[in-house]
């Protein structure tokens, strides 16, 4: 009997990519997140990344392309994709027309990669079936927003010192393989101010726009 396939080593077995992608907003914060796994279910990778301000559809359409560029760049041929979004699965199988302006260019991407495949196909599952690819988009978004322990507890964050960060580099998975890698932007100065009913003040320094901030209760 032939012994079974190295996890992660390319060949012409079938591969499935279980794909989500979500924002926090719709549009707001967004990320996808991918787990691929062989024809026995071993994981080959995880991917996933904060995409900024998108809807839930140009998520979900990132997470496929992604899945379909780990393909080709590792050199597999069969690829099973398996998302919870059915206006996605829908319209790469021809049932649904993309009317989006924003979705087109990502579809026809997508349509293209697929077509380099030897084979390749989509399918629907319900969410609840799809819930390590929806742990590794929350972890984009997550990490996207810089989110903490402290914003997560009842009531939210204390009031305290505001520190300005830039949004985060590319993590594992690009939305594009042959998109080079940007160069790292420079650091920000703090900005200080303080949160009074839910509202974030200002009284040194400024943000760009689009900059995400982490509020750190003041402990006495």
């Amino acid at each position: 009997m032939p012994s079974a396939p190295e996890p992660g080593s390319p060949s012409s077995s079938w591969i499935t990519a279980y794909c989500d992608g979500g924002s926090r907003g719709n549009p707001g914060p967004a990320g996808y997140g991918v787990r691929l796994e062989d024809a026995h279910g071993n994981k080959i990778e995880e991917l996933y990344e904060f995409l900024g301000v998108k809807t839930n559809n140009f998520a979900e359409y990132s997470g496929l392309l992604a899945a379909l560029g780990f393909a080709l760049a590792k050199g597999y041929t069969h690829l099973r994709v398996v998302a919870d979004s059915e206006l996605m699965v829908k319209q790469m199988q021809g049932k649904y027309r993309v009317n989006s302006p924003d979705l087109r260019p990502l579809y026809e991407e997508a349509k293209r990669r697929a077509a380099r495949l030897d084979a390749f196909r989509i399918e629907h599952v319900l969410r609840g079936k799809n819930k390590h690819a929806d742990r590794l988009a929350n972890l984009a978004m997550d990490k996207g927003t810089h989110r903490t322990v402290g914003d997560l507890l009842p009531g939210g964050p204390a009031s305290g010192p505001i520190t300005a960060r830039q949004p985060p580099a590319r993590v594992s998975g690009s939305l594009f393989a042959e998109e080079p890698p940007s160069e790292p932007a420079p650091p920000l100065k703090p900005a200080l101010g303080f949160v009074k009913n839910g509202v974030v003040h200002f009284v040194e320094g400024e943000l760009p726009d689009g900059t995400f901030v982490t509020i750190t209760p003041t402990r006495k």
